[in-house]
């Protein structure tokens, strides 16, 4: 049995490491991927993992496999493509650490993942499937997303859905908008950051905007994180809403990715049918360790590398 599976990119992430002796950008090549920074968050919560993606017959590729293999992430249903590289993103960092992403993705190995590699009975054995949009903006990967999220739903699996929307990866908004509301209905929780509640209602009003995503996709679970502000969380018809912890922030790769592990983390660990009955005082523990989680992950440079364990994230809650 796995706590959670997730399927979709498994990348390098180049990030900026200063500059060499003539000035010119060094970047350093760190293991990424939101879907691999939310298992390697849980593996290092304590929890049962796996991942389902493709990379490329290269040493990069190689890097990543053995990157969730020292996790401790089941890499059973992560296929190696012979014709495809494995996906490279460039990180640019902004003066307050916030990023922006190059990629050379023209085909990438995880866009190449398809339908009948879809492990069944991986995904039936997992309390939740984890999933990003970055696998449904190419054949034929989307088509490998949609068999896994079909799957889910026919054996009981929650659902678990972090658009990240990544703009150069798509042909249009417009097309990122319908391929990203296409998958809604499949999603029991949902994290969005600000930026994508923008894209996708037109508007900043979370209490409002929450309850109406809720109410037309059936999502129990819904999270927006909010960069320095915190986040905000509605289940059923409560809303909570707390701070970010105060820490000095240098680079906020992962740090959504890290926080969605969290939450997941305290939402598999409530009694089997009492995923969606929770208390305003269980929401705000919930919200407060993802907090932490994603917070403590801004502190460190890269993603994977930087995102904390469970003692980690105790220790900045104050928790011995």
């Amino acid at each position: 049995m796995y706590d959670v599976t997730a399927l979709g990119e498994l990348l390098i992430d180049f990030a900026p490491a200063g500059t060499s002796e003539y000035g010119n950008g060094i970047y350093e090549a760190n293991p990424g991927g939101a879907p691999a920074n939310v298992l390697t968050s849980l593996s290092r919560q304590g929890k049962r993992t796996a991942f389902i993606g493709k990379v490329g017959s290269d040493a990069f590729g190689d890097i990543l496999r053995k990157t969730l293999d020292v996790n401790g992430i089941d890499t059973r249903c992560l296929y190696t493509d012979s014709n495809a590289r494995t996906t490279l993103a460039f990180v640019n960092l902004s003066h307050e650490g916030d990023r922006s992403f190059s990629f050379f993705r023209n085909p990438g190995a995880d866009i190449m993942l398809k339908p009948e590699e879809i492990d069944e009975e991986v995904i039936q054995n997992s309390e939740i499937l984890h999933f990003g949009s970055l696998s449904l903006t190419n054949e034929p990967a989307r088509s490998a997303t949609l068999r896994a999220l079909e799957l889910a739903k026919e054996h009981g699996v929650a659902i678990s859905y972090d658009p990240n929307l990544r703009p150069p990866l798509w042909d249009s908004l417009d097309e990122a908008k319908r391929q990203i509301l296409s998958c809604l209905p499949y999603a029991d929780i949902l994290k969005i950051s600000e930026e994508e509640f923008q894209f996708l209602l037109g508007h900043m009003d979370y209490e409002e905007g929450s309850h109406a995503l809720c109410m037309e996709y059936g999502i129990t679970h819904l999270f927006v994180t909010l960069g320095a502000q915190g986040s905000f969380y509605r289940c059923g018809d409560v809303t909570v809403r707390m701070p970010a912890a105060d820490v000095q922030v240098v680079d906020t790769t992962g740090s959504g990715d890290a926080f969605m592990g969290a939450a997941l983390c305290r939402l598999g660990e409530r009694e089997q049918g009492q995923f969606s009955a929770l208390t305003e005082e269980e929401m705000q523990g919930i919200l407060a360790y993802a907090n932490a989680s994603g917070s403590l992950t801004a502190t460190k440079k890269g993603g994977i590398p930087a995102i904390p364990t469970r003692d980690e994230i105790n220790a900045c809650l104050g928790i011995s």
